[in-house]
């Protein structure tokens, strides 16, 4: 697209955020803060991101302090993306899981096709519009139990950062909101631009969606063991082999001692988190350098394009090319 003077421009996404009363302040502003943040390479926002609610005016939040909204729901009919933070209400929901009469009149404004996102226990809302019945899908460990009683029909994974089930996605609570904003600007965008979302914002760039929502060991003991050393060696032996028993023997470990480590710090195996790191170093090659399939899937360590394409396919959907073609 280009404007009157040839200058080329970007059509923004419009991410429209759904709020209620009892609104969690930070999960409304972790949306506007990193979508916000998203730009092309010529600087232009990628983006744009408004706010409606049931009844425009005042809508209370779950601290001191209270926002104003102009738009009401019908706002919702013009969304490219719907994303429904957490509300107070969500923890104490009909006990039927029945969607009551106005916010069902509220969401019957979006369009077919829209992708939908939840946030903590804004996945209430999203199961109870029946738009979760037989997806996968998450929320907050805490509500999980809750959650399976009114909805026994979604298949609730309780233990994973967030979850993509065709287009509706769930988020399992505050700090994985993050991630899953992320996750779809990276879909929307490529690894380079989310990237660069995350660097602005200082937020680590990428945790996968498999992720356990919660980490034995966060922050290692400091006079315990530690896995840290050999994560930050694989990253720059990626594209060598790297077997479990190496990467134990990095911190003079036991293999079963290692892969206990990693996992209380990392909540994912060893071979997980290599597995990973390889994909997101083949993408960030196929965005920026012309290196050949052959050579970007040596150098993140997959050794044939083959085994490039059957990774990147089964995780992102696409082949090299297609990514490449994509977000170049």
């Amino acid at each position: 697209m280009s404007d009157s003077r040839g200058k080329r421009t970007v059509r923004r996404h419009r991410v429209v955020v759904f709020v209620r009363d009892g609104l969690l302040p930070i999960e409304f502003g972790i949306v506007h803060r990193l979508f916000g943040e998203a730009r092309s390479r010529e600087g232009e926002p990628l983006y744009e991101v408004l706010t409606c609610t049931l009844t425009p005016g005042a809508v209370r939040t779950d601290t001191d302090v209270t926002i104003t909204v102009e738009h009401g729901p019908a706002l919702l009919g013009t969304a490219d993306t719907v994303v429904i933070p957490a509300s107070d209400q969500d923890y104490d929901p009909p006990e039927d899981g029945r969607l009551p009469r106005h916010l069902a009149d509220a969401l019957a404004h979006i369009r077919p096709g829209t992708r939908v996102a939840s946030i903590c226990t804004g996945s209430f809302v999203l199961a109870a519009a029946g738009l979760l019945e037989n997806r996968r899908a998450t929320t907050h460990w805490k509500s999980a139990d809750a959650f399976r009683r009114r909805y026994p029909d979604v298949h609730l994974d309780p233990g994973v950062l967030y979850t993509h089930d065709g287009g509706v996605l769930t988020a399992a609570g505050v700090a994985s909101g993050i991630d899953l904003c992320l996750y779809m600007i990276r879909l929307d965008h490529g690894a380079s631009v989310a990237n660069e979302v995350a660097r602005g914002t200082v937020v680590p760039p990428h945790r996968s969606g498999g992720q356990a929502q919660f980490i034995t060991e966060p922050v290692p003991d400091a006079d315990g063991a530690s896995t840290a050393r050999a994560r930050a060696r694989a990253l720059s032996h990626l594209d060598q082999p790297l077997s479990l028993r190496e990467l134990a023997a990095w911190e003079s470990m036991s293999v079963r001692t290692f892969t206990r480590r990693f996992r209380a710090e990392t909540g994912m195996s060893p071979t997980q988190w290599v597995l990973e790191q390889r994909i997101i170093r083949a993408r960030e090659l196929l965005e920026n350098t012309d290196l050949p399939v052959d050579d970007v899937a040596a150098a993140a360590g997959f050794g044939t394009a083959t085994s490039l394409r059957q990774h990147l396919s089964r995780t992102v959907g696409v082949s090299p090319s297609a990514y490449r073609a994509t977000f170049r």
